[in-house]
């Protein structure tokens, strides 16, 4: 069943859950801390709760929303139409590159549904050298995936991901109470700052995701078993990472060593 709020149907397809708890706004806009001179971009303003206190503190905003009725909405909005530069797109397939002025950089802020969050993050991460930072609003289990450390069982694909883009700071726990419909889990807020020099740079980021991607599509294998396709037992163990590990074990530095070394390999070929 979908739920009306304010005149709108929440769309379930767009998996929409509308924030409207005052307190909880207020602690959003203050850790954006938004101000004029910065390019703003919000990814699904839906009904305008974060849309609207963030324009009284600045003149201009992008947003980018999928939803053509909410996409009307905002242009014809009474108080804050004039501030909005309204991009009907799909943020997942968006060109952030058509956002930057004068080479400032971005900060991209939304409550993004659950069903785009991780792609959409992937997305954002191949822009992270234009991004200053985004704060976004996400169920609370992939925020602590995100932010999950080696031997944690949250840590993964997208956590060595995120931190190799990133340093990511969970700043705010959301209750299914602020949203309507409430969700049936908890929500936080992350602070995602794109790193200006990677702690650990990878030649080729694209083997970085595929090296993650099998170690963790199989993370109960150790790596000997779940990376066989890729190095040889005699490899790892030459990086110094024993291959009785599992995937969950390895840190960023030593998925960045595995990357680096396929990288070489096939350059050598």
């Amino acid at each position: 069943m979908s739920k009306t709020h304010l005149g709108h149907t929440a769309r379930k397809r767009f998996g929409q859950n509308f924030l409207h708890d005052q307190y909880v706004i207020d602690q959003i806009v203050s850790a954006i801390a938004p101000t004029r001179e910065q390019t703003m971009v919000e990814i699904g303003p839906g009904l305008g709760a974060l849309t609207e206190p963030v324009c009284e503190l600045i003149d201009q905003l992008n947003v980018i929303e999928l939803d053509r009725d909410l996409a009307k909405r905002l242009k014809t909005h009474p108080f804050i139409a004039s501030k909005l530069n309204v991009i009907e797109a799909d943020a997942l397939k968006y060109d952030f590159n058509q956002l930057i002025q004068a080479g400032r950089p971005i900060r991209v802020f939304g409550n993004l549904p659950y069903n785009i969050s991780t792609p959409l993050m992937f997305h954002l991460f191949s822009f992270a050298d234009k991004v200053q930072d985004m704060h976004f609003m996400l169920q609370k289990e992939v925020v602590n995936r995100l932010a999950a450390t080696p031997g944690n069982k949250n840590y993964g694909r997208l956590s060595v991901m995120a931190q190799y883009h990133c340093q990511v700071i969970p700043v705010i726990h959301v209750p299914p109470g602020a949203f309507n419909p409430p969700p049936k889990v908890d929500s936080a807020v992350v602070r995602l700052i794109p790193h200006q020099t990677k702690p650990y740079p990878v030649s080729n980021e694209a083997l970085l995701n595929q090296v993650c991607a099998a170690a963790f599509n199989q993370r109960r294998k150790t790596l000997r078993n779940s990376l066989k396709k890729e190095l040889s037992e005699a490899e790892i163990l030459q990086l110094g990472i024993n291959p009785e590990l599992r995937a969950e074990n390895l840190s960023l530095a030593d998925y960045a060593a595995l990357a680096n070394f396929i990288h070489q390999k096939e350059s050598n070929t």
